[in-house]
């Protein structure tokens, strides 16, 4: 039988978290989705709350996975410990709370989904990611895996879909919030995109105000980052699952707005 995924790139502020709310489902029915993964680390800006983390369960996401802002709103912690399905990188350090793995039962399928983050670049106090993802594999059995990456370089995630071919069944990355064009089945079948996009404000640098971004790159002072407003976009990706062998057949990009 074939399963069909659905990972969606960073949720933005609260623009980006309506029109997940409004957009998500008709997707879902559309698209025949059996499983959501949805990355919901920037739903206040930087981190989220409970409530927050909530609403994007009740707009249909089955996991939650987060990144380098985790801990942006500290009302999470006990949230973390308490949830199974929101996820903190599982390469943080032991004394976060919270965990990075989690199996789900989907119809008599066992959906692994892994959140990790990368080094480079980005949070070198975090343990080896690929080394992680070895351990992790070794626990438990799933019918199928899936691997939210969340890291800044590009060469990290394309390193970490080879090192995971035929290990995983989808692997993809998100923190950038810009989507890639590079969406594929790797030789072995894992199936691979290096960065998903984000849920948010079309018009806007990475889901902020544009003169925000601008003044910083001039040196001024921009104040707090806030969302942008105006019309979103809701982008991520479809990978198509195959029950007989875990791998994947087919990758596809979604562009929501």
């Amino acid at each position: 039988m074939l399963y069909h995924i659905l990972a969606v790139g960073d949720v933005v502020g609260e623009p980006g978290l309506r029109h997940l709310e409004k957009r998500l489902r008709p997707l879902q029915k559309l698209k025949q989705i059996h499983f959501t993964v949805v990355n919901g680390e920037n739903a206040s800006g930087v981190g989220l709350t409970p409530e927050q983390a909530q609403r994007i369960r009740d707009a249909g996401a089955d996991a939650v996975t987060l990144g380098n802002h985790t801990f942006g709103r500290m009302q999470i912690r006990d949230f973390l410990d308490e949830t199974p399905w929101l996820l903190r990188p599982a390469n943080y350090t032991g004394r976060a709370p919270g965990h990075g793995c989690e199996i789900f039962e989907l119809n008599g399928v066992r959906v692994r989904v892994m959140n990790l983050i990368g080094r480079c670049d980005l949070d070198w106090k975090a343990a080896d990611p690929f080394t992680t993802a070895d351990a992790l594999l070794k626990q438990d059995q799933a019918d199928f895996t899936l691997v939210d990456f969340h890291a800044e370089a590009t060469s990290e995630k394309l390193a970490m879909g080879y090192y995971l071919d035929g290990r995983v069944s989808a692997l993809w990355g998100t923190h950038t919030h810009v989507p890639t064009a590079d969406e594929r089945v790797y030789p072995k079948g894992t199936g691979y995109l290096t960065d998903l996009g984000m849920t948010g404000p079309i018009e806007s640098v990475l889901g902020i105000e544009p003169w925000q971004s601008v003044e910083s790159f001039l040196g001024g002072l921009p104040g707090r980052y806030k969302a942008a407003e105006g019309p979103c976009k809701l982008q991520g990706a479809i990978f198509t699952l195959d029950s007989a062998t875990g791998l994947c057949t087919a990758v596809e990009r979604v562009d929501i707005r």
